[in-house]
């Protein structure tokens, strides 16, 4: 796994202007759009933006530093054992699950109930009432241990994401159900799933479903806003009027002013991510001027207009 600092290119230190400054140049440099004949920049762009989510999280990049998750943001544990704390657990032979060298569950030899015997009965303990006493000073009456937990990695189309569509997940079972999304999910948010687990002596585990925002064509996400270069025509951007741009749920129409330079953002309310706290963040359009190549009658004008001869837009910047 990643370090989310190290795929940012940052210092641990990196202050939250930092860490976005930084993500948006990786971003810009490793979109799918502009790689289209290097399959291997979307796979970067996915690590890229699952680092930023990381870290742009005050919360999840606090519990990363302390060591309590890991670049996935899967939770860590010494043993990597399966249980309340996410471990990994991965089916084992026997309809059992296998972790870290341990097998337990169905038909295998190191039935849980065995193992807690072994530890606890001795040879003057014996099980009474579904627990063990005796060694130790007794356990009579304890519970008995559930089952593993199920790692899963569901892939979420980035607009699903953004507008928490409803999604479908196919358990180990065979058994398909509705997941439905939580506001403010990004790259590595888990889900818990009660009773979705391996079978165990005192009940199933759970099933943790850890997710993947998959990258989009040409909307990239900014914290909770979502962010597009919009093309439009230079007669749309020297006289203005209505264009229409996508979002991530439909088309609308945006008022271009007249006059307007590329590199101007224009801002759709309510038309980013859904937050934690409520509400949903923008989508921030910028603007970006097509110039059709090799046109003899638009070449012509400017050749003849003064304007295109005089002044320097540059002046501003001491050039």
């Amino acid at each position: 796994m990643a370090d989310p600092y190290q795929t940012l290119g940052i210092a641990r230190t990196a202050t939250e202007a930092d860490i976005k400054k930084a993500y948006r140049k990786l971003a810009k440099e490793l979109h799918p759009d502009r790689n289209t004949d290097n399959p291997k920049a979307a796979e970067k762009f996915s690590q890229v933006t699952n680092a930023y989510d990381l870290l742009s999280d005050k919360d999840k990049r606090a519990r990363f530093d302390r060591g309590e998750i890991d670049g996935d943001g899967n939770p860590t544990s010494p043993f990597n054992f399966g249980g309340a704390g996410g471990g990994r657990a991965r089916p084992g032979p026997g309809g059992g699950f296998r972790s870290e060298g341990f097998e337990f569950g169905a038909g295998g030899d190191g039935d849980m109930s065995d193992i807690f015997e072994g530890l606890f009965g001795g040879a003057g303990g014996a099980r009474r009432g579904g627990g063990f006493s005796g060694g130790f000073g007794g356990f009579g009456g304890r519970q008995q241990p559930k089952g593993g937990d199920i790692q899963y990695r569901l892939s979420v189309p980035f607009t699903d994401a953004a507008t928490l569509a409803p999604q479908r997940v196919t358990l180990g079972d065979g058994k398909s159900i509705e997941l439905k999304l939580p506001a403010g999910v990004a790259s590595g948010t888990q889900m818990r799933l009660a009773g979705k687990g391996q079978p165990g002596p005192g009940g199933a585990g759970d099933a943790i479903v850890t997710i993947d925002v998959q990258p989009h064509r040409f909307f990239t996400r900014d914290g909770d806003d979502v962010r597009i270069d919009l093309p439009i025509t230079l007669a749309e951007a020297v006289l203005g009027g209505k264009v229409k741009v996508p979002t991530v749920e439909n088309p609308v129409m945006l008022t271009v002013p007249a006059g307007t330079s590329s590199g101007k953002t224009l801002r759709l309310k309510g038309k980013g991510f859904n937050r934690k706290g409520g509400g949903r963040g923008d989508q921030l359009v910028t603007l970006m001027i097509d110039i059709p190549a090799d046109d003899a009658a638009l070449r012509d004008f400017v050749e003849g207009w003064p304007a295109a001869t005089t002044g320097n837009p540059r002046a501003a910047m001491g050039v």
